[in-house]
C-alpha cells in the first residue's frame, strides 16, 4: 500500500483553498465570529474547545442546524451578531472514541460520544449542505491507528446510505495529533481513501501524546512546554513527513494551531506575540502546508499574508512534493534531542494553566483564555502528563529543585491561595478550584498515568 500511487478522491470545490482556518467552540457569538473572520475555513469544536455539559452539546448542535441554514443571530444588549454575505466553510470536530455521551444510552449502557456528535450533525444538516453548495466536513480527533479511520469510514458509508446521499460526499480532515498515528499517516489517508480532506498537525495534543505514551521512559522526557515548538527536532520531522505524505497521495496538509490572543492592554506583548505567529506561518507555508490553524479572529490576516506570499493565486500546494524530507522512525522519536530544561517556573506554569483550565472546563467553558492563549483541554492534558512524567523520574530543575509529588502540592497551595486572593472570599467559594484541584492532582500525581482528563472530569458535569 505503501509502495502505491493511489491518491485521495479530489477535494470539491470549497475545500480547495484552506489557508486560513479558525477553530473554536460551539458556542453562538463565538460561531458568528469566526464564520465571519475571512478565514476560508471554521472548524466548530465539540471536542477540546468544548465542556460537554449536556446544556451545550444540546445547543451546540442548534448552532450548527442555524449556520448551515444561515439563519444563525444572536442579540446581546443593542449588540446584533449576524452572518456576513460571504462566509467561512464549516467543518465539525466530533468528539473522539475515547468519550461517552452519557444523556444518550442504548440498552442502558451510554453512547459514543463520536458517534452522538457526528450523527446528530449528520442527520440534521448533510442534505441540506449539499444542497447548498457545501457538505457534510468534518475533522476527526485523536485517531491512533488506521483501524480507527477505518470505522469512521464505516460510520460514513452507513450514514449516507441511511440517508440517500452518495458516498463520498463526507469529508473529513484527521488531526494527527497522537505519535502512534505519526506512524501510519498513508494508511489512515488509504482507509478514509473516499472521503479524505487530509491531515492536520494538531500540535498540542501530539505533545501530549508524546507524554503520555512514553510516560514511562526516562529517556523520553520532556523540557518545558515553552522549550517544545515546532522546530523542535522530533516535532519538526513530523509535520514535514505530514506534508511530504499528504501531497503524494494528493491530499491537503494543514498546519498547527496559532493559540495567541491579542491583549488590548498590552501593545509590547501583542506586538511580540505576532511576530512569533508571522514566523510560525511563515515556515509552515515555506514547509509545504496547505493551510494553517489560528484561534482569534485578529489572526486570520497574518496567516493570510504569509500563505499569500507563498500560494499567490494558486488554491494551495499540492504539487509541492517535498522530495528533500527523509524522515526515520529514529526522527519521530528524538525526543531526546529536543534540548530545553525542565525549570521551577515551568512546573508552576503546568499548575497554574492546569487548575484555571479545570475550573472554567468545570464551570462549562471549553475554550478559555489564559496568560494571552486561548487554551483547550489539549494544553491541559500538556501540563498535568508533564508534572506526571517529572515527579515519575525525578527530574532536577534548571534551579536544583527535585520535582516530587510534595514540590507540585506545594506550588499548588501557592496557586490556590493567589486565586483566593484574586477573585476574594466569595467569588472564590462559588468557583471549582477545589474540585479541579482534586481532579488535577488524580492525574498529575496519580500512582497510574490516567489516559484522558476529561474522562473523570466528565463525572462531574451536569
Amino acid at each position: 500500500m505503501r509502495s502505491g500511487d493511489w491518491q485521495v478522491a479530489p477535494a470539491p470545490k470549497d475545500l480547495l483553498d484552506r489557508r486560513t482556518e479558525i477553530t473554536g467552540p460551539v458556542e453562538r457569538k463565538m460561531m458568528i465570529n469566526a464564520l465571519n473572520s475571512g478565514a476560508q475555513v471554521f472548524m466548530a469544536d465539540f471536542e477540546d474547545a468544548n465542556s460537554p455539559t449536556w446544556t451545550n452539546v444540546v445547543q451546540g448542535q442548534v448552532n450548527v442546524r442555524d449556520a448551515i441554514r444561515r439563519t444563525i443571530s444572536l442579540q446581546q444588549g443593542e449588540k446584533s451578531y449576524r452572518l456576513d454575505e460571504s462566509t467561512a466553510t464549516l467543518f465539525i470536530r466530533p468528539r473522539g472514541w475515547h468519550l461517552e455521551e452519557k444523556h444518550l444510552r442504548v440498552d442502558g449502557v451510554p453512547v459514543s460520544a463520536s458517534l452522538f456528535d457526528f450523527g446528530l450533525v449528520m442527520y440534521h444538516n448533510g442534505r441540506e449542505a449539499l444542497d447548498r453548495g457545501t457538505g457534510p466536513y468534518f475533522y476527526l480527533p485523536k485517531l491512533e491507528s488506521h483501524l480507527e479511520a477505518r470505522v469512521w469510514n464505516d460510520v460514513f458509508c452507513f450514514a449516507q446510505d441511511r440517508l440517500g446521499i452518495k458516498r463520498g460526499s463526507v469529508k473529513a480532515t484527521v488531526l494527527i495529533e497522537t505519535i502512534l498515528a505519526a506512524f501510519e499517516m498513508d494508511e489512515i489517508l488509504y482507509e478514509l481513501r473516499d472521503h479524505s480532506a487530509g491531515l492536520n498537525a494538531g500540535r498540542w495534543d501530539y505533545i501530549f501524546s508524546v507524554a503520555k505514551k512514553f510516560a514511562l521512559d526516562p529517556t523520553m522526557v520532556l523540557p518545558d512546554r515553552a522549550d517544545v515548538t515546532m522546530t523542535t527536532p522530533f516535532m519538526r520531522a513530523y509535520t514535514e513527513l505530514l506534508v511530504k505524505t499528504c501531497h503524494r497521495r494528493g491530499a491537503h496538509a494543514i498546519g498547527g494551531m496559532a493559540a495567541f490572543i491579542p491583549n488590548r492592554r498590552d501593545v509590547a506583548v501583542t506586538e511580540a506575540a505576532m511576530a512569533k505567529v508571522h514566523a510560525d506561518k511563515k515556515r509552515e507555508a515555506g514547509d509545504g502546508c496547505d493551510g494553517t490553524w489560528v484561534a482569534h479572529p485578529d489572526l486570520v490576516a497574518i496567516a493570510r499574508e504569509e500563505f499569500d506570499a507563498v500560494l499567490g493565486d494558486r488554491p494551495n500546494q499540492l504539487d509541492q512534493q517535498r522530495p528533500d524530507v527523509h524522515v526515520t522512525a529514529a526522527d519521530l522519536l528524538s525526543v531526546a534531542a529536543s534540548g530545553g530544561s525542565v525549570t521551577d517556573n515551568g512546573v508552576r506554569v503546568n499548575v497554574d494553566v492546569g487548575l484555571r483550565y479545570l475550573d472554567a472546563w468545570l464551570s462549562g467553558i471549553g475554550a478559555a483564555a489564559i496568560h494571552n492563549l486561548m487554551e483547550d483541554a489539549a494544553t491541559a492534558e500538556i501540563s498535568r502528563a508533564q508534572l506526571w512524567q517529572w515527579v515519575r523520574h525525578g527530574v532536577r530543575t534548571a534551579e536544583g529543585t527535585v520535582v516530587d509529588a510534595a514540590m507540585v502540592r506545594r506550588v499548588i497551595d501557592e496557586e490556590l491561595a493567589a486565586r483566593r486572593d484574586e477573585l476574594g472570599a466569595e467569588a472564590y467559594a462559588a468557583s471549582n478550584f477545589d474540585a479541579a484541584r482534586e481532579i488535577f492532582e488524580a492525574v498529575a500525581l496519580g500512582d497510574t498515568f490516567i489516559d484522558f482528563l476529561t474522562v473523570p472530569a466528565y463525572a462531574r458535569l451536569a
